[in-house]
This record gives structure tokens, sequence and C-alpha cells, in this order.
């Protein structure tokens, strides 16, 4: 079984670490679109590493499956992924799968409510 708990902890730590690269590394190589780019990866980076950390109690507890995970860690790479790599001067074109990853994150959050009203009262 993945350890979903440890990874969102380690995206939670890359998120801070992008957040305050962005911040200070990249003034003055950056242009004000792209730091927006920036600034929305580690806002998803940040807020899907605390929904995965949540996720991956929940899977501990038996009240969730790893497929809601996978869906959301897959998701935010994708998502963030392409918004660094764009920031940092990968063609717009990148831009194109930056939706993909939205998709599988909302995936990944609809497979839970699917999950959670499966369960229905036998959860907790």
């Amino acid at each position: 079984m993945v350890n979903w708990i440890g990874i969102a902890a380690l995206n939670m730590a890359l998120a801070v670490a992008l957040g305050a690269f962005g911040a200070h590394g990249l003034k003055g190589i950056a242009n004000a679109e792209q730091l927006a780019w920036w600034h929305t990866a580690t806002l998803y980076l940040l807020a899907h590493a605390l929904g995965l950390l949540l996720v991956g109690l929940l899977i501990r507890l038996n009240y969730a499956s790893q497929t809601s995970a996978w869906l959301l860690q897959l998701g935010v790479i994708i998502f963030a992924g392409s918004l660094y790599a764009m920031t940092l001067g990968a063609p717009r074109w990148f831009g194109a799968i930056t939706p993909i990853g939205g998709l599988l994150m909302i995936a990944g959050w609809l497979w839970l409510a699917v999950t959670a009203f499966r369960l229905g009262n036998n959860a907790l």
C-alpha cells in the first residue's frame, strides 16, 4: 500500500519551497503572467497536498480508496507541473495539458464523494 500521508507531507514541503522560490527567486526573471502561473500552481499544490493528507487518513481508516489519492496526485503533478514548466520557459502549448490535470483532480474528489455515498451511514 502506498503511504499517501507521507506523499502528502512531501507535497506540502514542496509547495512551501516552490512558493518561496517563486516569491524570491523569480523576481526579475519572470513576468507578471508567469508569476501568476507560478502562484496558481503553488496554491493548487498546497491545497491538494492538504486534501491528499485527508484522503490518506481516510484510506488508513478504510473509508476511501487509493483511486481518489492516485487521481489527486497525478492531477496535481500534471496541473501544477505544466504551469511551473511554462513559467520556467517551456513552450506555451504546454498549457494545453494543464486542464487534464484539473480534470484528474476533479475526478479524484468525485471518486471520494462516490465512495462516501456508497458507505452511507456505515462510515464513522
